[in-house]
C-alpha cells in the first residue's frame, strides 16, 4: 500500500467508525435516559425495602451519605443494613453514631462478617451477608436497594426508584450516580468515564427486553428480592470484579427486566483529588473488562488509536476527512459535558482523555500479569 493510499484510508476508516458509533450504537452519546418524573396516581401499597450498604474504610464519607438514607421520604417499610467489610477506620462505629443522631429514621443494623470466603470479592461477600440478613427478617422485603457507601441520595430517591420499578414491572432499576467533578483531573477524566461506559453498554440496548446487552450501575441498584433469588445473586457472580455489569447480566439472563440510566437524584461524594486515584479507579478493572485477554487488549488498543487518536493527528496534518471525524467525536461528547455542568471547550480534548484511558488499560494488563491486578483498598483479586 502506497503512502498516499495509507494516508487516505486510515482517516476514512476512522470517520466510518464514527458514523457507525453515532448512528448504530444505541445513541449512546445522548443523556436523556433518566428515571421518569413522578406523575399519575401513587401506588396503593408501598412495598418494604431493605437498603444494603457494603462499606470498607468509609468513615470519611459516611457522614455525607448515610444521613441521606436515614432521611428518605418513603411511605413503605424501610430498614438499612450496613455491612462493615473489614474496615480499619471505625466505619461501623461511625455508622452507629450517625443512626443514633437520627432516631426518627429507619432502623440501622451494622454487620461485621469478617474476611470474605475463598472465591469471593469483598464487596459481593458483604452484599451477600446483607441480603441474607434482610431475608431472615420476620417479613422478607420485596425490594433490596444496593447502594455504595459513597452515594448520597435526595430525599425522594427511594420513592422514585420504587415507582419506576412498579410502573415498569422492572426487576432491576439502577442509576449511574453523578460523580464528583471539581478538580482539573476530574473534569478531564470523570465525564469520559460515563461516556465510555455508555459506549460499551448503550442504555437503550440494556433497557430493551430480550436484548443481549446487559449492565447495571452498582452504586444505586434497586433489585427485587425474588429476582435476586431467581438469578442466584450474589452467589452466581461472587468472583466478579466488575460486579455491577455482572449483576445486570445475571438478572437479565434469568428472565428479569432491567433498566439502566443516568441519575438525577443520586451522586457520589468520593473525591478524586489527583490523577493517581482516578488512574487506580480505571486500571483496577480495565483488563478484567477485557476478560484478561491479550488478544482483546490488542484489539482495544488498535480500536482506541483508530477511533480517538487518528482524527486529531491526521487533521493536524491537513486531512479534512480526519477533521470531520474529530468534529463528530467532539459533538458526541458535548451532551455528557453538559450533564456534568462542564464547559463545552473540553470536548475537543477527548482524544487526550482517550490516550490516558488507553495507558490505564495497558497498565491494568501489566499489573494483572505481575499479580497485582484488580487491587482495591488493600485487597488484590486474580
Amino acid at each position: 500500500m502506497s503512502a498516499l493510499t495509507w494516508t487516505s484510508a486510515v482517516p476514512l476508516a476512522s470517520l466510518a467508525a464514527w458514523v457507525w458509533l453515532l448512528l448504530g450504537q444505541g445513541f449512546f452519546w445522548r443523556t436523556d435516559v433518566r428515571l421518569p418524573r413522578p406523575g399519575g396516581p401513587e401506588p396503593v401499597h408501598w412495598p418494604a425495602v431493605c437498603v444494603v450498604v457494603p462499606a470498607r474504610d468509609e468513615a470519611g464519607v459516611l457522614p455525607l451519605t448515610l444521613p441521606t438514607l436515614l432521611a428518605q421520604d418513603y411511605p413503605g417499610g424501610t430498614r438499612i443494613v450496613l455491612v462493615d467489610d473489614g474496615s480499619r477506620d471505625g466505619t461501623g462505629a461511625v455508622a452507629r453514631e450517625l443512626a443514633a443522631r437520627a432516631p426518627e429514621g429507619p432502623p440501622l443494623t451494622v454487620l461485621e462478617p469478617g474476611e470474605p470466603a475463598p472465591g469471593w470479592t469483598g464487596k459481593l461477600w458483604a452484599v451477600r451477608q446483607g441480603i441474607e440478613h434482610a431475608r431472615r427478617a420476620p417479613a422478607e422485603p420485596e425490594f433490596l436497594l444496593l447502594t455504595d457507601a459513597d452515594i448520597a441520595h435526595e430525599p425522594d430517591s427511594l420513592r422514585r426508584l420504587v415507582r419506576a420499578a412498579l410502573g415498569g414491572q422492572l426487576d432491576l432499576v439502577s442509576q449511574m450516580a453523578r460523580l464528583r467533578v471539581r478538580t482539573g483531573w476530574e473534569r478531564l477524566i470523570v465525564p469520559a468515564f460515563v461516556y465510555f461506559f455508555a459506549q460499551l453498554y448503550p442504555f437503550r440496548r440494556v433497557n430493551r427486553p430480550g436484548g443481549r446487552t446487559a449492565a447495571a450501575a452498582g452504586g444505586c441498584a434497586l433489585l427485587r428480592t425474588a429476582a435476586a433469588v431467581s438469578a442466584g445473586v450474589p452467589d452466581s457472580i461472587r468472583d466478579a470484579v466488575i460486579d455491577d455489569v455482572s449483576l445486570g447480566r445475571a438478572v437479565k439472563r434469568s428472565g428479569g427486566r432491567i433498566w439502566l440510566g443516568l441519575g438525577d437524584r443520586v451522586r457520589s461524594v468520593r473525591p478524586y483529588t489527583g490523577l493517581e486515584p482516578l488512574w487506580r479507579m480505571v486500571s483496577r478493572s480495565a483488563y478484567a473488562q477485557l476478560r484478561n485477554s491479550p488478544l482483546l487488549l490488542a484489539g482495544t488498543v488498535l480500536g482506541l488509536v483508530l477511533v480517538y487518536l487518528v482524527p486529531p493527528v491526521w487533521a493536524c496534518a491537513g486531512s479534512p476527512v480526519a477533521g470531520a471525524g474529530w468534529l463528530a467525536m467532539t459533538l458526541s461528547y458535548v451532551p455528557i459535558l453538559r450533564y456534568y455542568g462542564q464547559p463545552v471547550w473540553l470536548a475537543p480534548l477527548l482524544p487526550v482523555t482517550a490516550a490516558l484511558y488507553l495507558a490505564m488499560t495497558v497498565d491494568s494488563a501489566v499489573q494483572h500479569h505481575r499479580g497485582r491486578g484488580a487491587a482495591w483498598k488493600g485487597r488484590t483479586y486474580s
